[in-house]
C-alpha cells in the first residue's frame, strides 16, 4: 500500500469540505438536531419522572452520541464514494494507479475525521446544554469508539457495494443501511427489555455489547471485559465479510463495464 496515495485522496476529500462550507454544516447539522432533540426529551423525562430513574435517562444521551459515530465511520465510506460519483471523478480515481486498499483506506481515514468532529461537537454540547458529560465513561470511550468505528466502516464498504451494484437508484442506502440495524443494537434500551424473540438476533452485532456495556460502564463504572473481546472479534468477521462483498462486487462491475456506465450516468 502506498501511503502517499492514500494520503493523495485525503486530501482531496478534505479539499471538497473546505471548499463548500454547506458540506461542513451538513457535517453537525443532523448530529445536533439528533441532540437537542434527546436532550430536551431527558430533560422532561427527568422532571416528570422519580428521582431515582432520572439517571437512567441520561443513557438517551449517552447511547445517540455512541450512535452517531458509528453512524459518521459509516458515512465516511459510502458519502466519500458518492462524492466521486457526483463530481464524475469516479472514473478518473479507478484508471489511475489506485489500489483497492488505498482507496478504502482513505475513505476510513476521513470518516475517522468527520467522527472527531462530530464527537467534539456533541460532547461540547451535551455538557453546556444538558450537564451530560460523555467523559464519565473514562478511558473505555477509546475501546468504545474503535468498536463502533469498525462496525461502522464495515456498513460502509457494504453500502458503497450495494449502490456498485444497483446503481444511483441505490444512493438512499448510504443513509438507510445504518437505520436497518438500530432497532436490533440496543442503542437506547438493554437487550433484557427487547422482545424474546428479538435478543438472539441482538446478540449477534457488535454494537449491542458496547450499548450493553455503556450502560454498565454508567451505572457502576466497570463492564464484564467479554463484551469488548466478542464485539472486536464479531467486527473482525463483519469486516472480512464487508470487504469481501466490495471487492467482489467491484471486480464484477469493472468485468461487465458497468462501472463505465455508472460513473457516466
Amino acid at each position: 500500500m502506498n501511503f502517499n496515495t492514500v494520503g493523495a485522496l485525503v486530501l482531496r476529500y478534505l479539499f471538497l469540505y473546505t471548499r463548500s462550507p454547506m458540506r461542513l454544516v451538513e457535517l453537525v447539522f443532523w448530529p445536533v438536531v439528533d441532540l437537542v432533540v434527546w436532550g430536551n426529551v431527558t430533560v422532561f423525562i427527568q422532571k416528570n419522572t422519580n428521582p431515582d430513574f432520572g439517571n437512567f435517562v441520561l443513557f438517551f444521551l449517552g447511547g445517540m452520541i455512541l450512535w452517531d459515530i458509528m453512524f459518521r465511520a459509516q458515512q465516511g465510506v459510502a458519502i466519500s464514494f458518492l462524492e466521486d460519483v457526483w463530481t464524475r471523478n469516479l472514473l478518473n480515481i479507478f484508471v489511475a494507479p489506485v489500489r483497492t486498499i488505498e482507496y478504502v483506506s482513505a475513505t476510513f481515514i476521513v470518516g475517522t475525521l468527520r467522527i472527531v468532529i462530530t464527537a467534539i461537537v456533541l460532547s461540547l454540547i451535551s455538557w453546556f446544554g444538558y450537564t451530560f458529560n460523555v467523559f464519565t465513561l473514562s478511558w473505555w470511550l477509546i475501546p468504545f469508539f474503535a468498536n463502533l468505528m469498525l462496525f461502522g466502516w464495515a456498513l460502509g464498504m457494504v453500502s458503497t457495494a450495494l449502490i456498485l451494484r444497483w446503481g444511483q437508484a441505490a444512493e438512499s442506502l448510504a443513509w438507510a443501511i445504518p437505520f436497518f440495524f438500530q432497532p436490533a443494537v440496543a442503542v437506547f434500551y438493554p437487550v433484557e427489555n427487547m422482545p424474546a424473540w428479538s435478543q438472539p438476533i441482538a446478540w449477534c452485532f457488535p454494537p449491542t455489547y458496547i450499548f450493553e456495556g455503556m450502560r454498565a460502564v454508567m451505572k457502576s463504572g466497570s463492564m464484564d471485559w467479554s463484551y469488548l473481546w466478542i464485539s472486536l472479534g464479531l467486527n473482525v468477521i463483519y469486516l472480512a465479510l464487508a470487504g469481501w462483498l466490495y471487492v467482489w462486487i467491484l471486480n464484477m462491475t469493472r468485468k461487465r463495464g458497468l462501472l463505465t456506465k455508472f460513473a457516466t450516468q
